[in-house]
This record gives structure tokens, sequence and C-alpha cells, in this order.
């Protein structure tokens, strides 16, 4: 299993720097890779530039981006200029994100979105790899002048058109807090599609909430983060199966939760050393190459004590 570090700035009262904090500890443990979340607070191409910054080695990820507020070229020059300041490989994560971010926050329209998803995985593989020299875009008169950033095509996918469109453009998949049932059938779909389109089957991810011997402000906030799943379709079945039912009516009929504990096991890595090897073991066992950890950083500033106790893991990656 390969594990890779999620630094996302949560939209609460935690700190805005603690994305950063989340890099540098990530870094310092000897982590290959960190994720440079994109939201209402950070710019992703921004936050890793700042991440690369602030750290001696660790592989930079900018995203999910949302495609429908970002064009092919905005999302592969930002990860270029990235790259050009760090000096380090740069990937880029696709994602369709929500009505919610898109409409609510950024005020665009998202519509089409697994269309939209298609055509900027497209645009954006055949993007990355332009030279120096060569036009940025054919018949734009502008040439490249950055370095090719470097990194992994990751599109986040859930739904059957977006599990094609990474079959078909991305070096990786990434899933958001999902089962190990929900990595099998996944799994299941993205190589029947990449068999499809006559690729090799891109590499499977996930970000998984994450925090070992939690205490109760780390717990309350992976709780708070699973609240906003409980009413999206594929979370709502999984949780309603785990025996939270209950909670998922609730939040179905704009209540409060009220979020059992015992539902941090069921879509994360939370408890004691030996409970969270058991679930990498079961993670690893459905066919998941690599957990990306969204560590809790409520009473572990910057998810160090979690952080450390992954990197304890044998055979950690």
């Amino acid at each position: 299993m390969d594990f890779s570090v999620v630094a996302v700035a949560r939209e609460d009262d935690s700190a805005v720097e603690e994305p950063l904090r989340v890099a540098v500890a990530a870094d310092r443990l000897g982590y290959r890779e960190v994720w440079a979340g994109e939201g209402p607070t950070w710019d992703a191409f921004v936050l890793a530039t700042a991440i690369g910054r602030s750290t001696e080695s660790v592989a930079l990820t900018a995203g999910p981006v949302p495609v429908s507020v970002r064009d092919p070229l905005t999302i592969v020059r930002g990860a270029a200029s990235c790259a050009a300041v760090t000096g380090r490989p740069v990937g880029v994560a696709l994602g369709t994100s929500s009505k919610r971010v898109v409409e609510g926050v950024h005020g665009r329209a998202r519509v089409r979105p697994a269309a939209v998803l298609e055509e900027s995985a497209a645009a954006v593989r055949a993007l990355l790899p332009v030279a120096p020299g060569e036009p940025v875009v054919p018949g734009s008169g502008f040439r490249r002048r950055h370095r090719a950033p470097g990194g992994p095509l990751t599109v986040a996918a859930f739904g059957d058109r977006a599990v094609g469109t990474a079959a078909r453009h991305a070096d990786r998949m990434l899933l958001d807090m999902v089962s190990p049932d929900q990595v099998r059938e996944l799994r299941a779909k993205l190589h029947a599609a990449a068999d499809r389109a006559g690729r090799t089957p891109p590499t499977l991810a996930a970000w998984l909430p994450a925090a070992v011997d939690p205490g109760p402000a780390s717990l309350a906030q992976i709780l708070r983060g699973i609240a906003g799943y409980l009413t999206v379709p594929g979370y709502r079945e999984v949780f309603a199966a785990a025996g939270f039912g209950e909670a998922v009516r609730r939040a179905a009929a704009g209540e409060d939760p009220r979020v059992p504990e015992a539902a941090a096991g069921v879509m994360g890595l939370v408890g004691d050393l030996d409970a969270v090897r058991a679930r990498v073991e079961a993670y690893a066992e459905a066919g998941l190459d690599e957990i990306a950890l969204v560590p809790a950083t409520a009473g572990d500033p910057g998810g160090e004590r979690t952080l450390r106790a992954f990197a304890r893991l044998p055979g950690w990656a």
C-alpha cells in the first residue's frame, strides 16, 4: 500500500495555515506526495506552491480542481507555474465538485458535469506534456516557456461516466471517503472501462479520514466531515446498511444527524493502531493502490500523531 497525505483547508474554525503544517509534517516524516486541496479558502496551485517552498522533497498534486470553473489551459498553466517555482514535479487532479461549490461559491452553472469532466480531462491530458518552445495551444501563436509540470493526471470519479473518463485519460483515479466494498466495486468498473479503452488501468487512490488514538476533538472533527456525506447518493446507502439509518434519515430531514462515533470507522481509518492496521489491510484486499490520508488536526496540530503512526506501519511507502 502506498500512502500520501492530503493538505486541505477545512471550512471551519481551524487555522488557515493548518494545511501547511500538515504538509511540513508529511515531508519531514518521509511521505512521498502531498495533495493541495482546493476550496473556498485556498487556491490549489497557490497552496501547492506554498507547500513546495516550505518543504524539502515531497511531490505535489494540486486539486481536485472543479472543471466547471477552470479551463484546461488555466489548469496546466497553474501546474507548470508551480513546478517552475518549486522545482518539484506537480500533478493535477480534476473533479466535478458539487453544485454547492460551483454555483453557490463560484457563481457558475454546474451543467453537464460528466461531459465537462470528459472534455477537460482529454484537453489537460494533451496539454500536460507540451515542451518548452512548442505551441501552448495549437494555433494560438503563444509558445510554452515553462517545462512540463511532470506530475500525474488524476481524475476524481464515482459515477460510471466519470470512471470512464478516468479510464481513458488518467494516470490515477481518485475516490473520496469510500468503504472497502465500494473500492472493490469501483475498481472492477475502472478495469472494465480501461479494457474497453485499450489502456492499462490507472492506479486507484482514495482520500480517507484518519486519526490514530483520536481524542474527543479529533473524533468530533471527523464526524462533522462525515455528516456532509449522509445525504449524498452512493454514500447514504452505505451508512444506512452499516446501521446508521437514523443519522441518514435525520440528515435528509434537515435535522442534526447526531452521527454516532462508530460511523468514523465505516469509511475511514480511525481507532487504535491495531484497528487502523486492520482497516488498511481491508482496503488493500479490496484493491486500493494508495491511501491519501486526511489526518484529523483538531487536538493533533498538523496531524502529527496520526501521520507518525502511519509512517511506522510495516511496508508503508
